[in-house]
């Protein structure tokens, strides 16, 4: 599984890099802080999966980084491999402001 850590993601926004970034966690997480990109929670991922690309990276990220190994594994069983998991979620990106 492929890991990016808060600071290698800050330098991807710096540089507008192409990506997609997907929140999985439940709504009231989101409200709370978020760093923006597609919301998804994990439980309509899914059902939902036809708004993920497969050309370019997709970069999941929620609360602790546990949530999106249980998702990248499902996804990657349905045949995407351009999936990285933002490392310590938001707690990390959190704690490296």
């Amino acid at each position: 599984m492929k890991l990016l850590t808060p600071s290698e993601l800050r330098i991807w926004i710096d540089t507008r890099r192409d990506y997609v970034l997907v929140d999985v966690r439940e709504e009231w997480e989101r409200e709370q802080y978020n760093i923006g990109g597609l919301h998804i929670p994990m439980s309509e991922l899914m059902s939902r999966i036809d708004e993920l690309p497969k050309d370019k990276d997709v970069v999941l990220y929620c609360e602790k980084g546990i949530r999106t190994v249980i998702v990248i594994q499902r996804l990657e069983a349905s045949g995407f491999h351009n999936l990285i998991n933002l490392s310590g979620g938001m707690k990390a990106w959190k704690e490296s402001l």
